[in-house]
This record gives structure tokens, C-alpha cells and sequence, in this order.
């Protein structure tokens, strides 16, 4: 079995990007960080999640992230699974985050997605049922 354990992100500004993913998941912490050099830029760097998964956020990004309505190869975005999306959506709006798009309307789960502060898409689901005939369906 393989399982994701981390995603790298290099962000701007590495509280507001961490005001963002704790107001998603209050039961995370941050793990580790240390500041260092990347290619003869210096950077500071935090793991934020739990003992098996976690958000490496990396400060001192330059530029924009990709266009998400373009076609621009780069990631679209990611999702995570969550057994309460009221309390993601209360939460990211109690923080000051708002939804950008809904997911399309199934009765077997709920989504939706925000665009973090740096750019990057994140989609966040609940599903309804356990029969992956009904999560999964297509079309």
C-alpha cells in the first residue's frame, strides 16, 4: 500500500499561508522548521500536520502560482477528505477565508474549493457514503 505523506509547497508568506491550513485543520501542529538555503536563497521552511501526514511550507516563493483557468501544466489542485465540511467552511470563514467555487451538487458528498494565499487551488469533501460506486461516480 502507498499513502501520501506530504506535499512541498513554496509559498510567500509563511504565517498567512499557516493561518490558512490551521484554520482548516485545527488538529494539526507544526511538526518542525528551521531556516536554511535553497539554490543560494536563503528561506525558512515548517512541516505542519500530524504524526503521518503534513504540509512542508517553504517561504520566499517569487512570483504568482499558475493561472487556474489557463492551461498552463503545474498542479490544478488538491483535495483532502474531511468528515465535517461545515466545520472547514466555518472555520477558513471565521478566519477570513472564503469558498471561491462549489462542487458539483451529487447526493453522495459535498465539496468545495478555496484558493489558499498563495495561489494554490484546495478542495475539501465530504462523502456520504462508503460504496465507492456511489462516491466515485463520473459524468
Amino acid at each position: 500500500m502507498i499513502t501520501l505523506e506530504h506535499l512541498n509547497l513554496v509559498v510567500s508568506d509563511l504565517e498567512k499561508s499557516l493561518a490558512f491550513y490551521q484554520a482548516a485543520f485545527p488538529h494539526w501542529s507544526v511538526r518542525g522548521g528551521d531556516n536554511g538555503e535553497w539554490y543560494g536563497k536563503k528561506r525558512q521552511w515548517l512541516h505542519f500536520g500530524d504524526d503521518y501526514q503534513y504540509l512542508s511550507l517553504n517561504d520566499n516563493g517569487e512570483g504568482i502560482n499558475r493561472d487556474l483557468t489557463g492551461h498552463q501544466i503545474g498542479l490544478s489542485h488538491f483535495a483532502f477528505v474531511t468528515s465535517d465540511i461545515k466545520g472547514v467552511v466555518q472555520r477558513l470563514a471565521d478566519a477570513g477565508f472564503n469558498v471561491d467555487k462549489d462542487g458539483a451538487e451529487d447526493e453522495f458528498r459535498d465539496n468545495v474549493y478555496y484558493i489558499d494565499p498563495d495561489g494554490y487551488e484546495v478542495e475539501f469533501v465530504q462523502y456520504h457514503s462508503d460504496l465507492p460506486e456511489q462516491r466515485n461516480r463520473y459524468g
